[in-house]
């Protein structure tokens, strides 16, 4: 019963949390609970637990002993619950399992699924031996081919479930295809490394670190500086790639930093600067030393505390309310339906969010149309401005080193997420190959903050023309938190059929211990590569790269991809009083190099992708534009090892024709990668792009010169790109929108004029 069980269970969370049922954090109750990382189907019990209080939203179950589910290695607190209530509760979720409509086919595998993957691996030849199963890098639903996902409807019969495997063992990578139901091993390759690893998992960090502190030369340079080895904490870094000498193994290069956990949980603040270990991963040992900090003082942490300790007073901030619950179903766990929207959403170890057959719908009744078959966050490239040994490799590629969504963490009800969201779990596979939910790792929730989606008013008119209609968006949200830095990833939808894809960036710095503590003592020949934040510490130049693909799929797969140039039109004396108009005309990319964009304010164009086989009703081809907002270009060296590895930031944008293999624009193996398997590399083939099932690729971009402000915590900066119709709704498809009334409305009391309002907020 124990499968059922779990199944029902995480059916039943995900049923309650839609009633208002919210999971308790582990400061709410005395005992934590959830299937934890590592944790087995048979460590799940029934155990008793303190009382929590009740939440307003959440409906009462009394107030006698209550009881929790709980797992071994626990991370995080489920719904609490009395037994009498859960008995109810378990038989409908139990009924309802058991006669539950087909799963979609780009669901991700569920737990039950990667344990029976789990014992598959086991079983194979070459892992059953002792002391032979290999480290499970990546385990996650193979999706089947994309003309199957597009003919499949719900009364369809069900498209096999199969996984797709990464492991590692010493020097050697194992790809592995499976099929579930029949238990069936279809592929089995294994690729040996000159260069390019499988990201890290969190045993190779624990055993960086430990191998680390252990070396005798790394604890006498700890020692030498006046710190204790024992309250030191070591992170493994990606060392990237800079030649032949580093492959054909697996490194990590660590830094350290002191621990002052009575003042602070801020230990990235406080560097053991110019100290760097090589480690081996492979073997556990220390390759070198080297340490040029020699003179620079490790701050104690004083003043870096970012924990609310409660001593602040809140402002008078009115938070969103959402009455009557949300506009939004979720069916199935995953298919979201909001409005004139449809789409699946799902999160992947590597990508974070993925959202999935994305369609829309001019009016409730009518067609649904396709608009992206699949979009995600393919890599993400941050390199450090800084050349000296402890920085110079410091060009880190978060989604294929590290994984966005392995890195994602749960999200803060309240403050990372409104009152009115509803949470999504995540089931990944440990190392081990077990799997363990991770929860609350996705929210989405309706968000209105006052924008208009449209107004206006009739000056010329005897009658008062007032019309405006409030912007309403639904949001799909993550946080990866990737070491120092937090990335808030944000996949909103208007009614208008605009997608706005946002990337907020919050978290603490990388900084550079120095022995300046004021400017003044600097000499103007010496270049700091950042700015001194505070007393002894430099904020290092570094950039932020993003890059997503966007499988575009108007009205169909077969598109095209359009610049509309912009240019300027001279006009004589004898045809106007005008000098000057902008023109435009368009241009069809045929093949992948014309696809290539380099965006520039002076020589400005549209780039639209449209379906030239679906006009609108007055002839011109359905399609979407990309509107960048604010981004940045690499201003590296192509030559450069650093940007050699991530050619997919030399161009905004690419245009590639879809390969289901062709998804990761860092490569398939990002970690110590060359730059031989990256998109800039497949983009280089220059295939057909015309009329054909094509993936946009679009690069968003943060040049970052830190500042004062951003010491000890950054306050979040955002940017954004818009996926906006252009021609393919006939009309403004949120013209027939209803306005809000007063009953739509907080209740605010009447006050005198000059006077805040004082309105009922949570």
């Amino acid at each position: 019963m124990e499968k059922p069980l779990m199944e029902a269970y995480r059916y039943l969370r995900s049923h309650l949390q839609s009633s208002g049922v919210s999971p308790i954090p582990p400061s709410r109750a005395e005992k934590k609970c959830g299937c934890a990382n590592g944790a087995s189907l048979a460590s799940l019990q029934l155990h008793p637990a303190s009382l929590v209080p009740n939440r307003p939203s959440q409906p009462s179950f009394g107030k006698q002993p209550v009881w929790e589910l709980t797992a071994e290695s626990p991370t995080m607190c489920y719904p609490v619950l009395n037994m009498e209530s859960l008995a109810a509760l378990l038989l409908p979720v139990l009924f309802s399992l058991l006669t539950s409509s087909t799963p979609h086919p780009l669901d991700p595998l569920t737990f039950t699924e990667i344990s029976t993957v789990r014992s598959i691996l086991s079983s194979h030849p070459p892992f059953s031996h002792p002391n032979s199963f290999p480290s499970i890098t990546s385990l996650s639903l193979l999706e089947p081919p994309k003309p199957s996902i597009l003919s499949w409807f719900p009364s369809s019969p069900p498209l096999p479930r199969r996984a797709t495997v990464t492991a590692y063992s010493p020097n050697l990578t194992h790809l592995l295809s499976i099929d579930i139901p029949s238990r069936l091993i279809l592929s089995h390759s294994t690729i040996p490394h000159p260069s390019a690893f499988p990201r890290l998992t969190s045993s190779d960090i624990s055993r960086a670190s430990s191998t680390a502190l252990s070396d005798p030369r790394v604890i006498r340079t700890i020692q030498n500086r006046g710190l204790d080895p024992s309250r030191i904490n070591c992170l493994p870094l990606s060392p990237g790639w800079f030649g032949p000498q580093e492959e054909n193994r697996r490194l990590a290069k660590v830094q350290c930093f002191a621990l002052f956990y009575n003042m602070t949980a801020n230990f990235y603040m406080s560097p053991v600067e110019g100290l760097t270990v090589l480690v081996d991963l492979d073997v556990e040992a220390v390759v070198w030393v080297r340490d040029e900090g020699h003179g620079i003082p490790v701050r104690n942490g004083e003043g870096t505390d970012y924990r609310y300790t409660g001593g602040a007073g809140r402002r008078g901030i009115m938070m969103e309310r959402a009455g009557g619950g949300t506009g939004f179903q979720v069916e199935g766990g995953h298919m979201v339906k909001w409005g004139n929207w449809e789409l699946h959403v799902k999160m992947d170890e590597r990508a974070g969010i993925v959202v999935s057959t994305v369609r829309v719908r001019e009016a409730e009744g009518e067609d649904w149309r396709s608009v992206m078959y699949k979009g995600f966050a393919s890599e993400l490239f941050v390199p450090y401005m800084e050349a000296s040994e402890g920085w110079y490799f410091r060009g880190y590629m978060d989604a294929g080193e590290y994984g966005l969504g392995s890195c994602a963490m749960p999200l803060v009800r309240l403050n990372d997420c409104p009152r009115n969201a509803y949470y999504m779990d995540a089931v990944f596979a440990g190392e081990d190959g077990q799997p363990f939910v991770r929860p609350d790792v996705i929210c989405l929730f309706e968000r209105y903050t006052g924008d208009v989606a449209w107004r206006h008013s009739e000056l010329f008119s005897d009658e008062a023309i007032h019309e405006s209609r409030p912007k309403v968006t639904l949001v799909v949200r993550m946080v990866a938190s990737v070491g120092n830095y937090d990335y808030i990833f944000d996949w909103e939808f208007q009614q208008d059929g605009l997608i706005k894809i946002k990337v907020s960036l919050s978290g603490m710095l990388m900084v550079k211990g120095t022995v300046y503590q004021n400017m003044s003592q600097v000499p103007k020949e010496h270049d700091l590569h950042g700015t001194l934040v505070t007393e002894n510490l430099i904020g290092i130049t570094h950039d932020h790269f993003i890059t997503f693909y966007l499988d575009m799929d108007i009205d169909g797969p077969n598109n095209s991809f359009v610049k509309v140039h912009m240019t300027k039109q001279e006009i004589s004396p004898e045809e106007s009083p005008r000098k000057s108009i902008l023109k435009f005309n368009r241009e069809v990319a045929k093949t992948e190099k014309d696809g290539r964009i380099k965006l520039n304010l002076y020589d400005p164009s549209e780039f639209h992708i449209v379906n030239p086989a679906r006009l609108s009703k007055v002839g011109n081809p359905t399609g979407y534009k990309i509107v960048p907002a604010a981004t940045a270009a690499s201003l590296l060296d192509l030559t450069d090892p650093p940007q050699l590895r991530s050619g997919f930031t030399n161009n905004q944008i690419w245009i590639t024709p879809y390969n289901q293999s062709e998804e990761w624009a860092g490569g398939l193996f990002a970690y110590q990668s060359r730059g031989d398997d990256t998109l800039a590399v497949w983009s280089e083939r220059n295939r057909p792009i015309e009329n054909k099932d094509i993936v946009t690729w679009y690069t968003l971009g943060f040049h970052h010169i830190p500042c004062q402000e951003d010491y000890p915590i950054m306050p979040t900066v955002s940017s954004s790109f818009d996926l906006k119709p252009v021609n393919f709704f006939d009309k403004n498809p949120i013209l027939r929108a209803a306005p809000y009334f007063e009953d739509d409305l907080p209740v605010c009391e009447t006050i005198a004029r000059g006077e805040l309002p004082k309105c009922n907020s949570i």
